[in-house]
């Protein structure tokens, strides 16, 4: 995430209460607001563990 309360996180690691916000507002216009709302719908059918391969290891 380039900014806000979340900034230099994963956007796969935004929180689901984050994004379901966002949606009420109107994702951002452009790329990144493609990425959140693709976030949105992922984690809201219940398949972020798809994106687990993709993240960093800690």
């Amino acid at each position: 995430m380039p900014y806000g309360k979340y900034k230099d996180r994963l956007l796969c690691d935004v929180p689901m209460h984050y994004l379901e916000w966002m949606q009420r507002q109107g994702f951002p216009k452009g790329k990144l607001g493609v990425l959140l709302e693709t976030m949105y719908v992922i984690q809201l059918n219940g398949l972020a563990y798809l994106l687990d391969p993709l993240k960093r290891k800690k």
